[in-house]
């Protein structure tokens, strides 16, 4: 059997020294050299998403510990699409990455299995999962989780379950007033952490984690105090407007506790440069990955 997922990242962050995740979210335009010859169709549309995923992937890979595909952006484009993220995740998987799905599903019984199949489970045929971990949304209630957490536990696998989201509009949801006192999000961080117990090894790092964004800091430490062995997966670094010198908090038990997400910062981050554009990509991704280190460490 697989180790479990809170023990995998652990020793990839140990070994990497870093605790980058960059988003894969493959929007174009692209650059020229990717779309040459390629028809302008729904197939030559994913093989120009799936072109600039895998140099994306290429560019990154020696500064982060992790990739998160969105997607969405690859579900846009059919079977085709979902072709191109099977190559995207084979090529991370390649340079030793872990790959967190950003798939955000939820949903109950047998459908939740069968999404948590697709994305840590064994689809037919294969011998292996698509993804170490998965983004699942709980807002249905826990029965939703369940079967993702049973699926999980016979593969290894990660969840990351969102709590308090990186969104603009979180808030008025997220952190509304129960009858019973606390916050909607703190509910949910309450199961997230009873699952984590569970599920947490000998490094201390659970392998249900939470997603918290980066764009609301008092929250980061008031999870972290929550969710003691939880991994916090930290979206909105960036464009978003979140400051990674706000996370040092989700670092306090250890360099795991914290996944710092960057997308467009780092993706996008040649498109205003006259520089080649995957060395630009790179050369972000090592900016981010140090600033990181500054408050993992």
């Amino acid at each position: 059997m697989t180790r479990a997922f809170g023990e995998r990242l652990a020793t990839q962050v140990a070994s990497t020294g870093s605790s980058l995740c960059v988003g894969i979210d493959p929007r174009g335009p692209f650059p020229s050299e990717l779309t040459r010859g390629l028809a302008d169709t729904r197939s030559g549309q994913a093989r120009a998403v799936e072109r600039y995923a895998l140099a994306l992937v290429e560019a990154v890979a020696p500064y982060c510990v992790a990739i998160k595909p969105q997607v969405a952006l690859f579900e846009l484009y059919g079977g085709y699409g979902l072709s191109a993220l099977d190559a995207v995740c084979g090529a991370a998987r390649e340079q030793g990455l872990l790959i967190i799905a950003d798939a955000k599903r939820g949903d109950i019984a047998s459908t939740a299995t069968a999404y948590a199949e697709a994305w840590i489970g064994l689809r037919p045929g294969e011998s292996q999962p698509l993804a170490d971990a998965v983004t699942v949304n709980a807002y249905m209630g826990p029965d939703t989780v369940e079967p993702f957490l049973a699926v999980a536990d016979r593969m290894g696998a990660g969840l990351f379950v969102l709590a308090r989201t990186s969104n603009p509009g979180a808030a008025e949801l997220e952190e509304q007033e129960l009858a019973g006192g606390g916050e909607v999000w703190e509910r949910v961080a309450d199961w997230i952490a009873a699952w984590g117990a569970e599920r947490t090894g000998p490094s201390g790092i659970a392998s249900v984690g939470a997603v918290i964004g980066a764009t609301a800091p008092s929250v980061v430490r008031a999870a972290r105090d929550r969710m003691p062995t939880a991994p916090l997966l930290l979206p909105g670094v960036g464009a978003q407007g979140g400051r990674i010198e706000d996370l040092a908090p989700a670092f306090e038990q250890h360099p795991a506790g914290g996944v710092v997400v960057a997308a467009r910062s780092v993706i996008d981050s040649w498109r205003e440069s006259e520089r080649p554009w995957q060395s630009t990509v790179a050369e972000a991704a090592q900016a981010h990955h140090e600033a990181i280190a500054t408050i993992a460490r």
